[in-house]
């Protein structure tokens, strides 16, 4: 009976991707950070088994999606998988903490709660490492990937920028608070200026896409609820521009320390 030779990685230029059920299940084995997986909805076989085991634990998130989403991705033989990977390796929240706490710093975090679109994305990053933010908190699902878009709108920043990947930003705020932060949404139903806030002791700052804003599970956990004051007819700033707004008073207030 002929061996069938196991596929290594192939890997889409332009796309960042990886193709093919053996080899999406080598990456993850290997620990490649993986952004996400696309699965072919029907897809049930043992291989598809085997791929899912290899999932269990970890928090790349899975998509099942029709089979003609993923032939208009790849026209080569990709098995009903592709997987896109990640351009940095991603950090966990309850690993860096202790880390800055122990080196003797007072952090200031950004969470972003919905935030998708890449360029906002890096924009945000770029600003945050101007400007000394310790890390970006982002959730595994709806969020913007670190692609070759957002790190070049980030001009390279998302390259030494720490970036927290949380499964549950629920049990993030949880963990933070029980460890000395404050956290802080950002949102137009803010009880009053953002200058008004206090930012002098660890800090995390939520900011919500344009659309929806901070969810409100999130807003319910959260110590204040600030505001960016507005006179003009248009009802919102861009999300990369309201964060940098925020993040340089809070600097401000330290007395750039």
């Amino acid at each position: 009976m002929p061996i069938t030779p196991i596929k290594k990685p192939q890997m889409n230029e332009q796309s960042e991707m990886i193709f093919g059920t053996r080899a999406v299940i080598e990456a993850i084995e290997a620990g490649k950070e993986i952004d996400k997986i696309l699965v072919k909805r029907d897809m049930q076989s043992e291989l598809s088994r085997e791929l899912f085991a290899a999932l269990k634990g970890t928090l790349i998130p899975v998509q099942r999606v029709p089979v003609e989403r993923l032939n208009r991705i790849t026209r080569k033989n990709h098995q009903g998988v592709i997987a896109y990977i990640s351009s940095i390796t991603y950090q966990r929240t309850e690993d860096l903490v202790p880390t800055l706490f122990e080196e003797g710093k007072n952090p200031v975090f950004l969470m972003l709660d919905g935030v998708t679109d890449v360029r906002n994305f890096g924009a945000i990053a770029r600003t945050c490492e101007c400007a000394g933010v310790d890390a970006i908190i982002i959730p595994t699902n709806n969020s913007a990937k670190v692609n070759a878009d957002a790190i070049k709108t980030s001009a390279g920043a998302l390259h030494t920028l720490p970036v927290c990947r949380e499964k549950s930003l629920t049990s993030t705020i949880h963990y933070l608070k029980q460890c000395g932060f404050r956290v802080v949404a950002a949102t137009e139903k803010g009880d009053y200026n953002y200058t008004d806030g206090q930012y002098t002791d660890p800090v995390c700052i939520i900011m919500g896409a344009e659309d929806k804003g901070v969810s409100y599970d999130h807003l319910a956990l959260c110590d204040e609820w600030i505001k960016i004051p507005m006179t003009g007819k248009i009802e919102s700033l861009n999300v990369s521009v309201a964060a940098g707004i925020l993040i340089y008073e809070v600097f401000r207030q330290r007395g750039w320390e």
